[in-house]
């Protein structure tokens, strides 16, 4: 029997965020578990749609003797502080080396992590596995679309296989397909050949989303590729762009025991990938026009139309605590609009001290210190109290526990604004529910999410917004500060290209 050692450390890094990746949000749960350590990780990170699920799923299914070690997922933020990472390393690579020897290793990665003293944090941490086991133990790792790859990465193991749905429906099955790869690997396969192609231009990111075009028909496209005599497997990632390193962007990486059909197959799907460049282009709404928009074209009792929130995202780094789409229903007179999720604790504590029923007048929102946004005072009807406790009912938290805090139901008008304690994104219909509401029934839903959203909601929304509102994302690239970029890389599709100052 083989003995297989299962971990993993996930942190998916904006650089422009000043919202740093603390220890503690590490150890916290909030959509997916908090952070877990030897023999309980077994049971306690079975049934989640998350990566680490599917690689235990699938050495178990291989008949494998399991060596748990640490598994630590800390969302996503600015950098993750170097006592973080160096404490966490550090109790998987003990973990890590009181199970040894062993057979093989599975790793659950982002691929994005920069830390206060590393620009690639999942390279270092890999370095530091090699180190203790040696350069011939197998190594599979799944990623995140979203990874920003690098060389070493790509040296260090033996096979990185990535996430191939955006919404993330797919985390689970890839790590059972990494699970699937390193059984190929002990079983003695041949040694993999490797190529690896940066794509030359950053995709934005709603545009990766493969439930539209043209990341669906290009992820479809990879999965022909893989069929070819010679390929064990094709990976692409989409790059996290709010990243301010020289690895940031999109990469294919291709795995397969024939020299010339892995460079063959990794040309012609980056030629393909080319070809799409300028149909990865936003088309973004403003804020007062896709308000308007909705109220006019919208039934009053749904099924409603959908403004996403796009920037405002926690599942991107940032606060999900601002209010310009609140505050413009507000002076349209949204009649039945309903606004998710909005990370204020002390509003959610002011809520429940008060009661169902009563009237707060409080400043909501705006709590980040985004330049030129303030709170938005108003006297609010609490609605509805929630805990928090809620068991997913949708496809990207499939199996999951949500754990949001205290939640309130506060109402402004026409306006319902589900607030949250803890941050997450709304991607799951059971937030609102949670609370009383149904989102099938809303003439505008209002959520802070960039893509995952779409999975759960998307199937009962008359349409679509994104919508463009200042949030510490941004749209159009162009608008960060890059300062560490590889030159030449163009920022938007079709350009410009990054300079060195």
């Amino acid at each position: 029997m083989n003995k297989v050692a299962v971990g993993g450390f996930q942190h998916e890094t904006n650089t422009f965020s000043n919202r740093k990746g603390t220890f503690e949000s590490f150890v916290e749960s909030d959509g997916w578990p908090g952070l877990t350590r030897g023999p309980d990780l077994v049971k306690a990170l079975r049934g989640y749609n998350i990566g680490v699920s599917g690689l235990l799923d699938g050495a178990s299914e291989q008949g494998w003797e399991i060596a748990p070690l640490t598994w630590a997922y800390g969302g996503s933020s600015g950098k993750v502080t170097e006592e973080a990472f160096e404490r966490i390393s550090k109790m998987i690579l003990d973990d890590l080396s009181q199970a040894l020897p062993i057979d093989g290793l599975l790793l659950d990665l982002h691929g994005a992590m920069v830390t206060e003293h590393l620009d690639n944090g999942d390279g270092e941490f890999l370095q530091r596995v090699r180190n203790l086991v040696g350069p011939d133990l197998p190594i599979v790792a799944c990623l995140d679309l979203h990874a920003n790859l690098t060389d070493e990465m790509v040296d260090l193991t033996d096979m990185l296989v990535i996430y191939r749905s955006y919404p993330h429906l797919d985390m689970a099955d890839t790590g059972r397909r990494a699970a699937s790869q390193l059984a190929r690997l002990l079983a003695g396969a041949p040694k993999e050949h490797k190529v690896m192609l940066r794509i030359p231009f950053l995709i934005p990111n709603t545009r990766a989303c493969t439930m539209t075009e043209p990341s669906q028909s290009l992820y479809r496209r990879l999965a022909v590729l893989e069929q070819q005599p010679g390929i064990s497997h094709i990976s692409m990632s989409c790059g996290f762009n709010p990243s301010d390193v020289p690895h940031c962007g999109p990469a294919i990486i291709t795995y397969g025991t024939d020299k010339k059909a892995v460079e063959a197959a990794s040309e012609t799907l980056y030629r393909e990938v080319l070809a799409q460049e300028m149909h990865f282009e936003n088309d973004l709404w403003a804020v007062d026009e896709a308000v308007r928009y909705a109220l006019k074209n919208a039934p009053l009792q749904g099924p409603p139309i959908v403004l996403a929130d796009i920037l405002d995202n926690y599942g991107g780094g940032t606060s999900s605590d601002t209010n310009w789409i609140i505050t413009e229903l507000v002076r349209q007179k949204a009649a039945n609009a309903v606004v998710g999720l909005l990370w204020d604790a002390e509003a959610a504590m002011i809520a429940h001290q008060a009661g169902v029923g009563a009237e707060v007048t409080l400043d909501l929102g705006g709590k980040s210190g985004l330049h030129g946004h303030q709170p938005y005072r108003a006297t609010y009807n609490v609605e509805a109290l929630g805990d928090g406790e809620i068991r997913s009912t949708g496809f990207y938290f499939a199996g999951g526990r949500l754990q949001l805090g205290p939640m309130a139901l506060l109402r402004v008008g026409g306006v319902r604004i589900a607030v949250s304690s803890h941050g997450e994104q709304a991607a799951d219909q059971a937030m609102f529910t949670h609370l009383g509401v149904d989102p099938s029934r809303t003439q505008v839903l209002v959520l802070k999410s960039s893509v995952h959203y779409r999975a759960d909601f998307q199937p009962i929304a008359q349409e679509v917004l994104e919508v463009e509102a200042p949030a510490p994302m941004v749209a159009d690239n162009r608008n960060f500060v890059y300062k560490n970029l590889r030159s030449g890389l163009r920022l938007m599709p079709g350009g410009p290209a990054f300079k060195h100052n």
